[in-house]
């Protein structure tokens, strides 16, 4: 798969849902983490984050949304029930993207909705928890940008192969002497 992704938080204040996230942001092949406003200490995410995501990602603390910085190109993406998102099946996901989520009990906030390129939704009735939305939006991404092929017409195993991870050859160099 081309491109990156980032996973963040904005204004979350339990450890279990920042390490579950972590985790969970870990496992997919996130590039880095990062926390606006976050009302927990990263030490405090052991218990949940079994795979000690913040040892093997870079994690980036930001206090307020206006402080966030991003990789030149990065896409910021909130994911909130909003009534103008954009829902996930519906969402072609950017080659480089940060999506942010929202903390337990609260909304992304109005100034990092702001900064948001996009907002996208989970179509369902309520609103879960915020490791569970990050697992579906990352699973989203995985299938739409992963190459994977069209899923079989019948119901059962794929009959289509999963391609081959892509090999660079070597660089394409043009002799310009004459």
């Amino acid at each position: 798969m081309r491109g990156y992704f980032a996973v963040g938080v904005d204004g979350i204040s339990k450890a279990m849902n920042l390490g579950n996230l972590m985790r969970i942001s870990h496992a997919f092949g996130a590039s880095f983490f990062f926390s606006i406003d976050a009302q927990v200490k990263m030490a405090d995410v052991k218990l949940a984050d079994t795979s000690a995501a913040a040892g093997h990602l870079p994690c980036y603390k930001f206090d307020t949304a206006a402080d966030l910085r991003l990789p030149q190109g990065c896409r910021l993406v909130g994911v909130e029930i909003t009534e103008d998102a954009i829902e996930l099946p519906r969402f072609k996901h950017p080659t480089r993207a940060a999506y942010v989520f929202g903390a337990e009990r609260y909304s992304l906030s109005p100034s990092t909705l702001a900064r948001c390129e996009f907002v996208v939704k989970i179509p369902m009735k309520f609103s879960i928890n915020v490791g569970m939305a990050g697992a579906i939006v990352m699973y989203d991404r995985l299938i739409s940008l992963g190459g994977y092929p069209a899923r079989p017409i019948r119901p059962g195993g794929g009959a289509a192969e999963i391609p081959p991870q892509h090999t660079w050859g070597a660089p394409i160099v043009k002799d310009r002497r004459k």
